[in-house]
C-alpha cells in the first residue's frame, strides 16, 4: 500500500485527467452529453430575446433592423400587433419547452455516461485487486475492498458528470453572456467580475480541508463495511458464543464514527456554500444596482435592451457560482477517488517479468534452492531451504504449526516470491515464466476447500470451464463424490450454499479433489486435506487422494501422519528449516521428531 504522501499525489488536475480518460473511453455517450449541453446553452442565451422583441418592436414600435423586419414578414399574420404578441409568447414558451426537453436528455445522457464509466473503473479495480499478492490482502479487509469496488468507484462518475461537464457548460454560458454584455457595455461587464477574487479566496481556503475530511469519511464507512462483513462471515461463531450484543456495540461504534465523519464533511461544505452564496449575492446585488443606474443614464436607452442587459447580468453569476460549487463536488469525490487510486497505484509485487516464457508441457520436476522467505522484514519463516523432487514424486511436509509448511508450498504457484534463492519447475525459475502458464500447471486442494454458490458441476469445472459433463462426472467418480452428488435435488445442477455450507466437510473436500482431478495438472499441492474429517470419512477420502496423486508431483501437508505414510519422502520442518528428511520407515528408525509425532498419534491405536 502506498504511503499517505503518495496517495495524496492524486491532485485535482490529475483527478480530472484520470476521470476524463475514462469518459473518453465512452466517446459515443460523452459526445451525446456534450451535444445536449451545447444545445441547452444556446437555448438559454436565446431565452430573453422574445421579450426584447415584444417590448421594443411590438409594444413600443421602435424602428426595426432589417433582420427583424425580414423575420416578421416570414410569420403568418405578422401585420397584426396582436398576432405578433402571440408569436412572442409562443417563442418564449417554445424556448422553455425545448430547454426542458434538452435538459431531460442531458440528464439521461449524464446518468448513462456516469454508470458506464463507474463500471469501467470498478472493473479495473476488481482486476487489480485480483492481481495483488496475498500479502496485500492479508493486510486489507474484505469489507473495505468491497466498499472500494462497489461504492468508491462512483467517484469517476461524480467527477465527470457532476463536475467536469457542468464546468464545461458553465464556462460556455459565462463566455456567451459575458461576450454579449461586453458588446453592450464593456465597463459594466468588467465590473461584473469584481467578485471573482473573493470567490477564489473562499475556494482556496476550503479546498484541502474538504478533501481530507471526505477521505476520512470514506475510511470510516469502510470500517463499517468491515464490521458487517466480519460478523456475517462468522455468524455461526457469533451465535454459538452468544456475542450478538457485542457485535451490536461494535456496529454502533462504527456507525458513530461514520456519522461524525459525515457531519464534519457536511459542516465544512455548508460553510463553503454559505460563504460562496453570500459572495455571489453581494456581487449580484452590487452589479445589478450599479448596472441599472448605468444603463438608465448611459447609452442603453431602449427598455427592451435594458431588460436584456439586466437579464444577462443577473444570469452571469449562475454559471460562475456553479463553477465554484463544483469544487465542493470534486472534494467529495476526491476522498473516494483517493481510496481507489491508492489501490490502483499499489505495486504488483508478483507479476510477469518482461519477456517471461511459457511453461510448456511441464514434467513436474520441482526444486527449492537455498530459499529464504518471511512475511515481515527481518523475521524469516523459511531459512535456506533446499530440496529437489523428481517428476511424479510425493513429498510430505510435517511439523508443528508455524514451522513453515504452508509457506513453503505457497512459493511454488508464486503467491509470494522468496527473499533469497530460487524456486524451479523443470529447471526454470518460476519468476521467469508467465503466471498463467505456471498456475495452470498446479492444482491445489486446501484444508478448508472454498466452494462457490454455483452448481456442483460448475464448482468441479472451475479450473476447466469447458469440461464436458462426461469429464465432470468422471472426475467426481474418481474423487468418490458421484454417489452423494446424484442424491442431491438436481444432481450436478444443484446450487450449493455460500462457501459450500449445504454440504458436509467430507463432501466439500471430495468436490475439491474432483476439481483438482479435472484440472489434471502435473503438480499437486495438498494442504491438510483430511485434518478436519473424522476417521471413517478420512479413510474413504484417502482413496480419492491416492488416485489424485498418481503420476503427479505432489506436496502434501498433514498433521495426521496416516496421510503421508506412502510418501516418497517426508520433510520434517522445525523453525523454518528442514530438521529431518526420509521415508516413513527411515524416519521411524531414526527416533527423532517424526518418530515422536508418530508415537503420540498412534501409541494407543496399534498403528
Amino acid at each position: 500500500m502506498p504511503s499517505d504522501s503518495s496517495s495524496r499525489d492524486l491532485t485535482f488536475v490529475r483527478l480530472c485527467l484520470w476521470a476524463f480518460r475514462y469518459a473518453l473511453g465512452r466517446r459515443a455517450a460523452l459526445g451525446a452529453v456534450v451535444a445536449s449541453l451545447l444545445l441547452k446553452v444556446g437555448l438559454d442565451v436565446l431565452k430573453p430575446w422574445p421579450t426584447v422583441f415584444l417590448i421594443d418592436y411590438v409594444l413600443r414600435d421602435r424602428p426595426r433592423p432589417e433582420v427583424v423586419t425580414w423575420l416578421i414578414h416570414m410569420l403568418p399574420g405578422s401585420g397584426s400587433p396582436l398576432n405578433l404578441v402571440g408569436w412572442s409568447v409562443a417563442a418564449t414558451l417554445l424556448l422553455f419547452l425545448l430547454s426542458w426537453v434538452v435538459g431531460l436528455a442531458a440528464t439521461y445522457g449524464n446518468i448513462n455516461l456516469g454508470q458506464r464509466i463507474t463500471y469501467d473503473l470498478a472493473g479495473d479495480l476488481f482486476a487489480k485487486l485480483q492481481q495483488l499478492s496475498l500479502h496485500f490482502h492479508a493486510r486489507k479487509s474484505v469489507g473495505d475492498n468491497i466498499r472500494r469496488v462497489t461504492s468508491d468507484c462512483s467517484c469517476v462518475s461524480i467527477v465527470v458528470k457532476d463536475a467536469l461537464l457542468p464546468v464545461f457548460s458553465s464556462i460556455l454560458s459565462l463566455v456567451a453572456m459575458f461576450g454579449i454584455l461586453w458588446k453592450m457595455d464593456s465597463a459594466l461587464a468588467l465590473l461584473s467580475l469584481a467578485v471573482v477574487p473573493l470567490m477564489m479566496g473562499i475556494f482556496l481556503r476550503y479546498a484541502r480541508p474538504m478533501m481530507e475530511l471526505s477521505y476520512q469519511q470514506q475510511e470510516a464507512e469502510g470500517k463499517l463495511y468491515d464490521v458487517v462483513e466480519q460478523t456475517f462471515s462468522a455468524i455461526p461463531v457469533v451465535q454459538a458464543f452468544g456475542r450478538e450484543g457485542l457485535n451490536d456495540r461494535w456496529f454502533g461504534r462504527a456507525t458513530d464514527q461514520a456519522l461524525l465523519a459525515t457531519m464534519a464533511v457536511t459542516e465544512i461544505q455548508l460553510r463553503f456554500k454559505i460563504l460562496m452564496g453570500l459572495s455571489t449575492a453581494l456581487g449580484t446585488a452590487m452589479v445589478l444596482w450599479l448596472g441599472a443606474h448605468h444603463a438608465l443614464a448611459g447609452p442603453l436607452t431602449s427598455v427592451g435592451v435594458i431588460i436584456l442587459f439586466l437579464s444577462y447580468l443577473g444570469s452571469l453569476y449562475a454559471p460562475l457560482e456553479a463553477i465554484m460549487y463544483t469544487s465542493s463536488t470534486l472534494q467529495g469525490a476526491a476522498g473516494s477517488a483517493r481510496r481507489v487510486w491508492e489501490v490502483l497505484q499499489t505495486e504488483t509485487t508478483v507479476a510477469d517479468r518482461p519477456g517471461a516464457a511459457l511453461l510448456k508441457s511441464p514434467r513436474g520436476q520441482v526444486e527449492f534452492q537455498n530459499v529464504t522467505f518471511g512475511y515481515e522484514p527481518n523475521r524469516p519463516v523459511l531459512k535456506d531451504i533446499s530440496i529437489k523432487t523428481d517428476p511424479g514424486e510425493t513429498i510430505a511436509l510435517v511439523g508443528a504449526t508455524g514451522a513453515g509448511k504452508s509457506t513453503l508450498i505457497s512459493l511454488l504457484p508464486r503467491f509470494f516470491d522468496p527473499w533469497q534463492g530460487q524456486v524451479l519447475v523443470d529447471g526454470m525459475d518460476v519468476r521467469n515464466v508467465t503466471l498463467q502458464s505456471l498456475r495452470s500447471s498446479i492444482a491445489i486442494v486446501l484444508q478448508d476447500p472454498f466452494l462457490f454458490p454455483i452448481s456442483v458441476g460448475e464448482n468441479i469445472a472451475y479450473g476447466k470451464p469447458r469440461a464436458t459433463p462426461q469429464e465432470i462426472e468422471a472426475a467426481a467418480r474418481a474423487a468418490n463424490a458421484h454417489d452423494f452428488i446424484i442424491r442431491l435435488p438436481q444432481g450436478y445442477e444443484t446450487i450449493i450454499g455460500e462457501r459450500g455450507a449445504t454440504l458436509s466437510g467430507g463432501e466439500r473436500q471430495r468436490v475439491s479433489i474432483a476439481r483438482a482431478l479435472l484440472k489434471n495438472a502435473p503438480i499437486l499441492l495438498l494442504d491438510e486435506p483430511t485434518s478436519a474429517l473424522d476417521v471413517e470419512t478420512e479413510r474413504g477420502l484417502l482413496q480419492a487422494v491416492e488416485r489424485l496423486t498418481q503420476n503427479r508431483t505432489t506436496f502434501i501437508i498433514a498433521h495426521r501422519l496416516s496421510t503421508v505414510r506412502r510418501a516418497s519422502r517426508i520433510l520434517v520442518l522445525k523453525d523454518g528449516i528442514i530438521a529431518e528428511i526420509g521415508s516413513h520407515d527411515e524416519l521411524l528408525r531414526k527416533g527423532g521428531i517424526y518418530s515422536e509425532l508418530h508415537q503420540l498419534q498412534f501409541s494407543g491405536s496399534g498403528g
